[in-house]
């Protein structure tokens, strides 16, 4: 199902009307101080912080997922890696729940192929945020193998409970670490992350 796009500039000021916001990955002021935090402040994130606020659909990737976090979209942060090193790499995840925008349609007992390429994507919350999260249904993936086994030896960062991906509250902020784009065409080898769009598709009235 193709969708018109809109591409905004992180100096715009307006979000054109758009249904939808999407935050994809990248290198953001270097990440510099810390990944996201620089980028919080850039003139478009006021925009999407109102447009999350009343509502609005909004899906963070990588440096994305990072700057929801830093712009209190989302619950936790995003830490270096314990390992203190740059990781690219594919990596599996399980889905934590499919009774959101962006699982729906993902099988619970499935590992889905995706690639990380982050130095900053250790997952941290305290312990009581994480009792509500869990309460709350807000862990969307965890680090697996590939039979869809979460283990501390096949978590990539150091991330607490092998958390890949979460949601706020209200379920209209989605933040996650691997890039379900960089696997979602025939031509790059692997679709695993085609289902993920397909569910923000079929939930997202656009």
């Amino acid at each position: 199902m193709e969708q018109q796009v809109v591409e905004l500039w992180h100096k715009d000021t307006n979000l054109q009307g758009v249904d939808a916001v999407i935050l994809p990955g990248g290198f953001t002021y270097g990440d510099y101080l810390r990944s996201g935090a620089i980028a919080r402040y850039s003139p478009i994130m006021e925009h999407v912080i109102r447009f999350a606020n009343n509502g609005g659909f909004v899906f963070g990737v990588c440096n994305g997922f990072q700057i929801l976090c830093e712009a209190r979209l989302l619950p936790g942060a995003l830490l270096h890696n314990s390992k203190q090193k740059f990781i690219c790499r594919n990596v599996y995840i399980r889905p934590d729940n499919n009774s959101t925008t962006i699982t729906s349609l993902l099988d619970k007992n499935k590992a889905y192929k995706l690639p990380i390429a982050h130095a900053g994507g250790r997952y941290y919350a305290d312990e009581e945020t994480l009792k509500r999260m869990r309460q709350n249904y807000q862990i969307l993936f965890r680090y697996s193998d590939a039979n869809g086994i979460v283990t501390e030896e096949v978590n990539p960062n150091g991330s607490i409970d092998n958390i890949a991906g979460v949601c706020n509250e209200n379920k209209n902020v989605y933040g996650m670490m691997p890039h379900p784009e960089r696997a979602a065409d025939d031509e790059l080898g692997n679709t695993d992350g085609r289902a993920i769009f397909e569910s923000i598709l079929s939930m997202v009235k656009i």
